[in-house]
């Protein structure tokens, strides 16, 4: 988290929806073999956990249950150019928004884990529009098979810590001009978001 305060926002409805919106993060643990980190899937439960899952192969998977993880979810982010302020005379800067969630993991049970994928499933079929795809046309034994190497766990939330750095310390003309720059440049969702959360 960045240490200026200015870049935190407390709005927990906006926190939800970037954790449903980007719906995959990084898990990090330091476990007996060093510091390690997971690329997953997360749900929000809406009632402060996330859930996800792992191969039981991956570096993590043993050390979980029971342990303090931090989990990391990354927004937009793009390069800040000084060619977009007024006064030029400074240095460039990169604006994002970043998500850090520190709490303690349990290992769900089998039927909890087939739960979190049927949710997944049903979450980003439906929105890629057109007919879905359902776990019903898997055959049995496959799915099962699969679903034996996998491992899901639920993180009970203690710790919310938001980065929104959205050039909040520019004056708004510079900030129009920023949102103009980045919106040339390819970002459109960073542009977005410091035109709605910027003051």
């Amino acid at each position: 988290m960045h240490p200026n305060p200015q870049y935190r926002h407390d709005d927990r409805a906006l926190l939800e929806t970037l954790i449903d919106q980007i719906g995959f993060g990084m898990v990090f643990l330091t476990t007996p073999d060093g510091p390690r980190v997971a690329h997953t899937p997360l749900l929000s439960t809406g009632d402060g956990a996330v859930q996800f899952h792992l191969a039981r192969a991956n570096a993590l998977a043993k050390h979980l249950d029971g342990a303090t993880a931090l989990v990391t979810i990354n927004g937009p982010d793009a390069y800040v150019s000084p060619r977009w302020y007024a006064q030029r005379g400074t240095v460039p800067t990169w604006d994002y928004v970043s998500l850090e969630l520190e709490g303690r993991v349990r290992r769900m049970d089998q039927d909890g884990l087939e739960a979190l994928l049927h949710t997944l499933i049903e979450k980003y079929e439906t929105g890629l529009g057109g007919e879905g795809w359902s776990a019903t046309e898997t055959p049995s034994d496959i799915w099962r098979k699969l679903l034996s190497a996998i491992a899901g766990y639920e993180m009970e939330i203690l710790a919310w810590r938001p980065t929104l750095k959205l050039s909040q310390n520019k004056s708004a003309d510079d900030r129009a001009r920023i949102i103009d720059g980045l919106e040339q440049a390819g970002s459109p969702a960073l542009a977005h978001l410091i035109r709605t959360l910027a003051p």
